[in-house]
């Protein structure tokens, strides 16, 4: 019998002072137009730490080091997509960080901003807005998709 399979991957929460760093989509085939924070799946023999580090110099430039990531949120979720892929989603949270931010992938990312942590913008990935309000409000885990 095949073992269940599920998604790992690591976002980023970027934050200076009240706001939140977030990317908005482009060109990729999912959630184009919208915006999300930096992320990526975790590769085979990689920890979620290793993918976030990696992801972060790959899209926005900036080197982190794993004593300044604080995992704040866990996600178990259904993507709700004809897979019906099955996903644990790792948030961190980082306030330091080497080098300056910028869009390294202008082929897959039109817009990288700093928005009030209050105040997300409208078209915003549902999950990912959950997931920011969640660290705010200091909720550890969440399930979503259900």
């Amino acid at each position: 019998m095949e073992r269940h399979k599920i998604i790992p991957a690591s976002y980023l929460l970027l934050f200076r002072n009240d706001k939140i760093l977030l990317s908005r989509r482009f060109n990729t085939g999912y959630e184009d137009g919208n915006y999300s924070v930096p992320a990526g799946h975790v590769e085979q023999g990689e920890t979620f730490t290793g993918c976030l580090i990696r992801e972060a110099k790959e899209e926005i430039g900036v080197i982190i080091k794993p004593k300044d990531l604080k995992v704040t949120h866990v996600m178990c979720r259904n993507s709700g997509t004809k897979e019906n892929n099955e996903r644990i989603d790792v948030f961190f949270v980082v306030t330091k960080w080497t080098g300056n931010i910028e869009n390294k992938e202008p082929h897959k990312c039109e817009d990288i901003s700093w928005f009030d942590i209050d105040n997300l913008p409208n078209n915003i990935i549902p999950y990912i807005r959950d997931a920011i309000n969640n660290t705010k409000n200091e909720i550890f885990y969440s399930e979503k998709g259900w």
